[in-house]
């Protein structure tokens, strides 16, 4: 009964060999062995007279399934051979062991292709002995355990071919208490692992991105190439200005006592100032009028305003700089340079002053 529900876990745990067909290497496998194996004693029993001829090839069918790539569990069936001798009663033992085991392995990888093995389980055994040529018959059914040891080489990534040694114990015939036995295996075997090896998914390489002004962006989103490393710069990588505010000075713009006429010798102090807008078509100017403190505060105002716009028109009549661009206002006495009613504070008050914007840009720095 014992044998029978071995040999259905065997059968029952060889389907997912067949019905496995994924293209990655399974955890199954499957083999054979063929060796000599050795019964102790051997020609020193006290039943023995005579040594006969052995009948020492053994062999083994086998599948396992690993846990990992170090250790499984291996099911199999062993028919160990068969030993001959004469007992004293002049009758000839004919001795055999086999039947099906169940262990653990394990496997120690020492390099690329080689390998350590080493297992440990019981075989549920059945010892018969053909006495007489069969006149007489014992047999005997039992548990012995074996360890074994040995040395694999991996010919492909599937088939690896193993040398092995097992020892097994305690292969008893009870029944009949004629026999107490054990046994050295030596042979080899050849297992197969079911699947193919997947080589590791490649993760595509991915060019690093180009950065050749080194500004912070890449070249592909990068619309101004070349931009200085040191300056800042906006998401298409094109440097950050900022606007800088002008303030020129028209020198001596003449007028009369209590007049907002521009004499004809300071118009070439216009004039320059027109060029220097004509160059810079994005720029603005505010004409400004400032006054001495001399006389009443609200005239003064009154005066310097006159005095900004009269400069303002012949930039704009007389130079054709666009109204748009220019603007003029009068401040009194309201902005000094000089505080004060001193011949050097009044000549310094009396003036007109442009600023100009949005003539002169200035990179941001980092």
């Amino acid at each position: 009964m014992m044998n029978n529900t071995v040999k259905a876990l065997l059968l029952t745990s060889m389907l997912p060999f067949a019905a496995n067909a994924t293209q990655e290497l399974t955890p199954w496998y499957v083999g054979a062995g063929l060796g000599v194996n050795n019964y102790e004693p051997s020609c020193d029993m006290k039943s023995m007279k005579v040594c006969g001829k052995d009948d020492p090839y053994a062999w083994d069918l086998f599948g396992g399934y690993l846990f990992n790539d170090y250790f499984g569990i291996e099911l199999g069936y062993r028919d160990l051979g068969r030993a001959e001798w004469v007992d004293y009663s002049n009758k000839l033992n004919d001795v055999g062991a086999k039947g099906m085991t169940l262990g653990v392995v394990s496997f120690w990888p020492i390099s690329e292709y080689w390998s350590l093995t080493a297992e440990a389980g019981a075989m549920n055994y059945l010892l018969s002995n053909n006495k007489q040529s069969g006149s007489e018959y014992y047999s005997d059914s039992g548990v012995a355990p074996y360890i074994g040891m040995g040395i694999g080489f991996n010919i492909t990534e599937n088939l690896k071919l193993l040398a092995k040694y097992r020892r097994y114990e305690n292969l008893d015939e009870d029944r009949w208490n004629t026999l107490e036995m054990e046994s050295n295996y030596w042979g080899l075997e050849l297992s197969y692992r079911f699947g193919n090896t997947v080589p590791a998914a490649i993760a595509p390489v991915t060019p690093a991105a180009i950065d050749s002004d080194n500004d912070g962006v890449t070249d592909p989103q990068d619309k101004c190439p070349d931009t200085p490393a040191t300056h800042r710069v906006d998401s298409n990588g094109c440097t950050i200005y900022k606007e800088i505010t002008e303030q020129r000075d028209l020198g001596s713009i003449l007028f009369d006592n209590d007049s907002s006429v521009v004499k004809s010798e300071s118009i070439a102090r216009i004039e320059k100032l027109a060029n220097y807008m004509n160059k810079n078509p994005q720029s603005t100017v505010m004409i400004s009028g400032h006054a001495s403190d001399v006389g009443r505060a609200d005239y003064n105002m009154q005066l310097s305003d006159k005095r900004a716009h009269a400069v303002a028109k012949i930039l704009i009549n007389q130079f054709g700089i666009g109204a748009e661009r220019v603007k003029a206002q009068g401040f009194g006495i309201t902005q000094p340079v000089i505080p004060g009613r001193s011949s050097e504070a009044n000549k310094a008050n009396r003036r007109i002053e442009a600023h100009v914007t949005g003539v002169k840009r200035e990179a941001l720095i980092k």
